[in-house]
């Protein structure tokens, strides 16, 4: 079948990659196939069940259709089809994590030497105790996992950062490729063929957790200088360390905020980037982070966000309630509100004019021959495929004839 997702063992190998056992790897290979089955067929079942069973149920109560996302939320909780794909999802995200976790913590001693040694070589991290985590961070597990990408099993440990990576591929389904990069590879295409001359001296990567995005543009552009930053620093550490393990030499992982780039002077990065990292904001950062993105933006600059399409009255209001499932069942607080948000007037808000923005659609990149694509093709699978949007603008030059 074309539309089987390759085995774990296509994944590859980097010297931070925790080793899996044959047993551990087959159990990431049934949560892939499973996490793939979840999102096609049986995921399908989700319209069939509203269409035919849900919606007439409530016209027949209400006398009228759902008004919002909330009502088709309510009565589709009460439908059997709904409850029983709904709890597959969230347990193939429990398992996901089970699994992960105890392959790291077998060899947490192991990885966390080896961390260490290639970042007291590498000199490509930097961290700061003084940061915080913020709580929209702290309040939660996110994606369910353990410590949110924040915590660990002891100081100066890499277990958040190793589990994520080692699980990525069974949560996406094998949709990320090799390196679970396909994000990363995506934008680097996209920028390549927007502006195949283009080199930017200086490339911010905001919320870069294990830097699995901003590596790949610092090998699309050796010469640029790549900052990724998070406040975890247990995720940093796996991150930097993966880098230079990669032999990615180009890219420095700074433990800081988004909501303070005080460190960069004004106009300091030529781009400035975030893959799907809006989401996991409070509506009180978002726009401080907005905001500094356009202060340390050069003139000519680029900001780009990837993220899920927002909520718009274009859009279905069952393909928005299906959307939000994360916001209600994967530990995603934030997901729902930042859904609904305006981003154009978020981003005018912050400073860059609505003439200057655009939206762009962009999917993954992965070997195909290894990696087939999403079983709905070409469509979107109500965001459980590698399929974003991306809301970027360029900051004009006049900005700064003008200071």
């Amino acid at each position: 079948m074309t539309d089987l997702p390759p085995p774990y063992t296509a994944l590859t190998r980097h010297p931070m990659m925790p080793r899996t056992s044959h047993d551990e790897a087959a159990r990431f290979n049934f949560l892939t196939a499973f996490n793939r089955y979840l999102s096609g067929a049986i995921g399908k079942g989700n319209k069939l069940a509203y269409e035919k069973r849900v919606l007439p149920a409530f016209v027949a109560k209400h006398g009228r259709e759902p008004k919002h996302r909330y009502e088709i939320r309510d009565a589709m909780n009460e439908d059997p089809w709904h409850r029983t794909w709904s709890a597959l999802k969230r347990n193939s995200m429990e398992m996901r994590q089970h699994n992960g976790r105890q392959i790291v913590l077998r060899q947490l001693d192991e990885l966390d030497a080896q961390a260490r040694q290639f970042n007291e070589h590498s000199g490509q991290l930097e961290l700061d105790p003084a940061i915080e985590q913020p709580y929209y961070q702290t309040a939660v597990d996110i994606h369910c996992q353990p410590g949110g990408y924040h915590g660990g099993e002891r100081p100066g440990d890499v277990t958040v950062g190793a589990n994520y990576d080692v699980g990525l591929f069974a949560t996406t389904g094998g949709a990320l490729g090799g390196l679970n990069d396909g994000g990363g590879q995506a934008i680097v295409e996209w920028i390549k063929q927007e502006r195949p001359d283009w080199q930017p001296r200086r490339i911010l990567d905001i919320g870069c957790t294990i830097g699995h995005n901003a590596v790949p543009l610092a090998q699309a552009f050796p010469h640029a200088e790549v900052i990724a930053i998070d406040t975890a620093a247990s995720s940093l550490r796996y991150g930097a360390a993966r880098a230079a393990g990669l032999g990615v030499k180009n890219i420095t992982f700074v433990q800081a905020s988004g909501e303070d780039l005080s460190r960069w002077e004004d106009g300091y990065f030529d781009w400035v980037q975030t893959t799907m990292f809006l989401h996991e904001l409070s509506a009180r950062a978002m726009p401080r982070i907005m905001s500094e993105a356009h202060r340390v933006l050069a003139p000519g600059g680029l900001i780009f966000h990837i993220e899920q399409p927002e909520y718009s009255d274009e859009m279905p209001l069952f393909e928005q309630f299906m959307r939000d499932w994360d916001a209600f069942n994967n530990n995603e607080p934030f997901w729902s509100a930042m859904h609904a948000l305006d981003m154009k007037q978020v981003m005018a808000d912050a400073g860059f004019a609505k003439d200057t923005q655009f939206t762009v659609g962009v999917r993954a990149v992965a070997d195909p021959d290894i990696f087939p694509p999403s079983p709905d093709e070409e469509t979107e699978d109500y965001g459980r495929a590698a399929i974003w949007n991306a809301y970027g603008a360029w900051k004009p030059l006049e900005q700064a004839e003008a200071a």
